[in-house]
């Protein structure tokens, strides 16, 4: 079925039709589709099966967007075949913008949108239609669904999302480098026609760089382009849709280029030529100028090492770069004297650091250039002739004898005079003076070597034109020795002399000490003074050592535990002194199976490293401990026992019972009874502050009475006079009060006594079996009460 621009019938179906007004044939019509209900025939004509009440066929309707005129735009026409055109049939549409942006005519079935519509919002519309019997108001046809597309045409222009932009390129770079890409994007429709098809063309930044038209490539179109020559471009590119053609829409950007720094620069000297004055007086190791090459690239690409190229500089000077200047820094590497040299030419060398050797063609990337410095004249301090001096004088050397001489001179041309002084800061000025024109070193004070060998001092010297300028030597002052001092036996220990030393036995062998210095080496000799000793003799071993012989077999400690032996020794100096030294010769019984000798009686103080008088003072106080503490035991077992045995205080007149008893038949902890019935309070009379005694006989016990009974004997008031003579008339009683309380019921209650310890014994009614089933904790109650009904039933 093809439906006309007129009216397309068909039994039992409706069709949708275009009426083509002033669009034509731009408009999409409903292509002819066998429905469920027709069979096409081998002649190619049509069976058609009247089958009420089936679907719709739809094609899509198409609307243009943006429409301007004043009329609404026609859309399409619904019509169904129940239409006999008699305004029976009525058309209903519902959905998406329906009745507002759609209307139809509800008895032509004409549907007209009455805004205009934008695809970038909103590409296609569902809607639903349906024909119904304008006076049943029953479907004619069933509900079907249909879309209404919006048409697109060519309303948005190109845009750059993310402009403007910002890129770098490396100067110098070929033609073709590619730098960035630029990509814009438009709304329309890119699945219709040429709306949103886009071409790249640059309008600013010719003949610099260049923009592929299809992909937006932005490259380098011109050779050799120098950063320092021109740093910054601006490219303007524009993105045009419908292919560029005219009456295209068009959106433009902004790319901001920066080329960037490469190394094609050599580093340049402004000048061939510099001078610089530079004073003699200046330190070693610091500044004395600076030079500095100009290079026109940036960062690391202009990084310059400068270098002294001719031994003459170099020798004197030395030169480093300044990382954040770029200058080089002139130093001095020795002292400078304007009398022996006055003049330095420099060759110095500026070089880059890092050089790329794309842009080696251009040359070597260093200069040179000549300095030459001048030595200025100044006023300098003296200058000794030694950078250090070493004097030497005898000890004991009377005061005013010469040391030594110390000599400077003025460097300066002028040969000004130079005074001589001692740093009065330090310790040898009291033991040396010096004499200000000649620089001759003297001694204030005798010298003793043993006491100091050694002396430092420090010369100045200054102009005498000039005081202020001066300088200084360190002076090294020895003192030789003399032989003055006497030798001595090297040890004062005790010599320990064995009882059971043979005649002719070694005891010791000594050495001997002497402060004196022997340049080549120290000689001794010993020997025992007149008179000749009966017990020891000394025998020279004429090596500086000297060995104590026994002259007698035996020594016994008892008879005689000491001896002193004086010994005399000889040095082997000019002249040669002698000392008397006595050593202390001790007697005790050796150690068997020992190397060690050592007395018997001594050894364990010495191990314990205590002496006699110590050992006997400690043995005291321990006994003066022990005779304390057996005093003090005695006074303790002499006192006299307390009357009170018990623990418990005799005045407290409140006693505490904190343990559970088995109920109320356990009178074993507290006899209520007493309290309750003087008459048995008699009976179990006991006082509490003595000891109770214990009871050998036992009466029979009594008839069991009531407690009503028995109180009908006694009288209370007789009960506590009797107490209270007893308590008067008893001697051993505490000397101070005691509190004794007793409690009564009372008599003649008609009711009689409430206590369970008075109740007749007669069976209770009273079930306690339940007491079992309460848990463990009634346990011991149920036992109770049921041991009291075995017994009153017994």
């Amino acid at each position: 079925m093809r439906i006309s621009t007129t009216s397309c019938l068909c039994p039992f179906l409706v069709c949708l039709c275009f009426i083509q007004r002033s669009y034509g044939a731009s408009h999409h019509i409903p292509t002819k589709v066998p429905s469920k209900n027709q069979t096409k025939l081998a002649n190619g004509e049509t069976e058609v099966h009247h089958r009420p009440k089936r679907g719709w066929i739809w094609n899509q309707f198409f609307v243009l967007e943006e429409h301007m005129g004043p009329d609404a735009q026609y859309v399409g026409k619904l019509h169904s075949n129940s239409d006999k055109g008699d305004g029976s049939v009525r058309y209903i549409l519902s959905g998406e913008g329906a009745g507002t942006i759609f209307i139809i005519n509800e008895e032509t079935g004409d549907i007209h949108a009455t805004k205009s519509l934008d695809r970038e919002r909103k590409t296609h519309y569902v809607l639903h239609a349906q024909a119904l019997d304008r006076n049943t108001e029953e479907a004619l046809e069933p509900k079907s669904e249909f879309i209404i597309k919006v048409q697109d045409i060519n309303d948005n222009a190109p845009k750059f999302p993310d402009g403007p932009f910002v890129a770098t390129v490396p100067e110098m770079s070929e033609v073709g480098t590619s730098v960035l890409q630029v990509t814009a994007t438009d709304a329309d429709d890119p699945t219709y026609g040429n709306s949103a098809r886009i071409v790249y063309s640059i309008l600013q930044g010719q003949p610099y760089f260049s923009v592929d038209p299809k992909t937006g490539i932005i490259r380098t179109a011109l050779a050799n382009m120098d950063r320092e020559a021109r740093e910054h471009y601006t490219v303007v590119i524009q993105a045009k849709d419908m292919a560029g053609q005219v009456g295209g829409l068009s959106g433009s950007t902004t790319i901001n280029i920066t080329l960037t720094d490469v190394n094609d620069n050599p580093p340049t000297f402004p000048q061939k030529n510099y001078q610089l004055y530079v004073p003699e007086s200046a330190q070693v190791g610091k500044p004395v100028g600076k030079i500095k090459a100009n290079d026109e690239d940036l960062g690391v690409n202009a990084d310059i090492k400068y270098s002294i190229i001719n031994s003459e500089g170099a020798n004197t000077f030395s030169i480093s770069t300044d990382r954040d200047t770029r200058e080089g820094i002139i130093s001095l590497k020795k002292p400078l004297n304007y009398e022996r040299k006055k003049t330095y030419t420099l060759h110095i060398e500026g070089t880059n650091t890092h050089v790329d050797p794309r842009f080696s063609y251009l040359g070597s990337f260093k200069d040179t250039t000549t300095l030459k410095i001048t030595v200025g004249d100044v006023d300098e301090a003296p200058i000794f002739s030694m950078d250090y001096y070493i004097l030497d004088v005898y000890e004991n050397a009377p005061s005013g004898t010469e040391v030594g001489a110390v000599t400077a001179r003025d460097p300066d041309s002028r040969n000004s005079p130079v005074r001589y002084f001692l740093d009065s800061k330090e310790e040898g000025v009291r033991y040396f003076r010096i004499d200000e024109g000649s620089g001759l070193v003297r001694t204030t004070q005798p010298l003793d070597r043993e006491a100091m060998p050694w002396h430092n001092i420090t010369v100045m010297a200054s102009e005498v034109d000039s005081p202020s300028l001066f300088s200084h030597v360190p002076v090294t002052v020895q003192v030789l020795d003399v032989n003055d001092n006497p030798p001595e036996i090297a040890t004062d220990e005790e010599v320990i002399v064995c009882e059971s030393s043979r005649q002719d036995h070694v005891i010791q062998t000594i050495t001997a000490v002497d402060k004196d210095d022997f340049a080549n080496g120290q000689r001794f000799s010993f020997a025992l003074p007149p008179p000749v000793n009966p017990n020891f003799t000394l025998k020279d071993n004429e090596d500086s050592t000297a060995s104590i012989i026994a002259r007698r077999r035996r020594f016994n400690h008892l008879t005689q535990e000491l001896y002193e032996l004086p010994i005399v020794v000889w040095d082997g100096g000019e002249p040669s002194l002698s000392g008397t030294s006595t050593l202390t010769l001790r007697v005790c019984p050796c150690q068997r199976h020992s190397k060690v000798r050592m007395c018997q009686g001594e050894a364990f103080l010495s191990s314990a490293g205590l002496s006699t008088g110590a050992l006997i003072a400690i043995l005291l106080c321990i006994v003066i401990l022990l005779a304390i503490v057996v005093l003090f035991i005695t006074l303790r077992r002499s006192k006299k026992e307390p009357l009170i045995i018990s623990e418990e205080d005799i005045r407290e007149n409140v006693v505490t019972y904190d343990d559970e008893g088995g109920g109320e038949e356990d009178t074993e902890a507290f006899d209520i009874i007493a309290l309750r019935n003087p008459a048995a309070a008699e009976e179990l009379k006991f006082r509490r502050d003595v000891r109770p005694e214990t009871r050998k006989h036992v009466d029979p016990p009594r008839s069991r009475r009531s407690p009503s009974m028995e109180l009908d004997e006694v009288d209370v008031h007789e009960f506590i006079k009797q107490r209270l003579v007893e308590a008067d008339m008893d001697t051993s009683v505490p000397p101070y009060d005691s509190l004794q309380t007793y409690a009564y019921e009372g008599q003649g209650s008609p009711t009689g006594s409430i206590s369970p310890l008075d109740s007749p014994g007669t069976q209770s009614e009273q079930d306690y079996n339940y007491l079992d089933d309460w848990g463990p904790e009634f346990q011991k109650l149920a036992e109770l009460y049921g041991e009291a009904e075995s017994d009153v039933t017994t």
